[in-house]
């Protein structure tokens, strides 16, 4: 599962007492722009990210991520494996079709890992499809805000499984079906239906489950930019309905992102918190979660590494 580079990230970061919280966007393709901000993140620490934040929540490409970084990976070999997936997964158009090729990748890409395996606290947002509600996947019983004698690692699912549940963006994927270790069925979607910013449940894990006082958490939350809608052209003008599908869902999930973070603002505007996703504006800039064009996904990674430079020293005086 985890061919790893020469890595050359070597600082041990002393413990101080603080409790870092990683929350990742969902937002498809557009994670290029997430790991280019980690990749800075990263390098600024010279040390794996998983052995500086005590707790990775992520949704969608989030999840991807997120559970990656989780499991050992540096973000060199995540970009890499963007690179080679993402693109062959996105510009299939046939939900079946697109629906396999992200089960073969989740598979390929995490093996038999589970949710034991994690070096971090973890969590993996999910929709519930049939009753509506949030089911994420967690790591640690730490991380339970209840029945406690029947935890067990992310419900005993494997993190393949569950991860391939968070990115499944109905209908553009298949609905996800997992058994729990309980023997219950459920019937998943894309966890950005119901927190495409999972910071506030990332929250919620530290201060209700796990104790940590506002004062001592610090929160690095990251989006994944904002982007004008890209223009049909060619044979996408006979793809109407596919294009505005796209758009629906973008504008969605968009709105759930800015919804949950105002109410972080308002609810926990004391938590020390720092939120990186940039605006475009300009329209060679178009794009959506759909991208396969991996020079458009290269310039996304590299405004992420932008946006980190400008803001560099107030995120290194928030998790150094």
């Amino acid at each position: 599962m985890n061919n790893y580079i020469n890595s050359t990230l070597t600082t041990e970061h002393a413990k101080d007492g603080l409790y870092r919280i990683l929350s990742l966007d969902g937002g498809g393709a557009k994670g290029f722009y997430t790991l280019g901000v980690l990749k800075e993140i990263e390098g600024m620490l010279n040390c794996p990210l998983y052995k500086r934040f005590d707790l990775i929540f992520g949704t969608s490409t989030g999840s991807i991520i997120g559970t990656l970084i989780a499991l050992g990976y540096e973000i060199a070999q995540i970009h890499m494996l963007y690179q080679k997936y993402v693109p062959k997964v996105m510009k299939i158009r046939k939900p079946h079709e697109k629906t396999k090729a992200l089960a073969e990748l989740a598979h390929e890409v995490f093996g038999k890992a589970t949710f034991e395996d994690v070096k971090t606290g973890i969590g993996v947002v999910t929709t519930k499809w049939i009753i509506e509600r949030p089911m994420i996947f967690k790591g640690s019983v730490e991380q339970a805000h209840g029945r406690k004698g029947t935890f067990q690692p992310g419900f005993g699912v494997a993190v393949a499984d569950a991860v391939q549940a968070s990115c499944s963006a109905y209908p553009f994927f298949d609905r996800k079906i997992i058994t729990t270790a309980t023997g219950d069925t459920v019937e998943l979607v894309d966890g950005g239906y119901c927190a495409n910013n999972p910071t506030l449940y990332a929250i919620a894990d530290a201060l209700g489950a796990m104790k940590k006082k506002r004062t001592d958490i610090r929160v690095l939350s990251v989006g994944v930019g904002v982007y004008p809608e890209p223009k049909a052209t060619g044979m996408m003008r006979l793809l109407k309905k596919y294009l505005l599908s796209i758009q629906i869902l973008q504008k969605t999930l968009e709105i759930n992102t800015q919804s949950m973070e105002q109410l972080r603002s308002i609810l926990f505007h004391d938590i020390k918190t720092i939120r990186i996703s940039d605006t475009f504006e300009k329209p060679e800039m178009a794009t959506d979660l759909m991208e396969h064009n991996l020079n458009k996904l290269s310039i996304l990674h590299q405004r992420g590494r932008e946006s980190f430079a400008s803001r560099e020293n107030e995120i290194r005086s928030l998790i150094i």
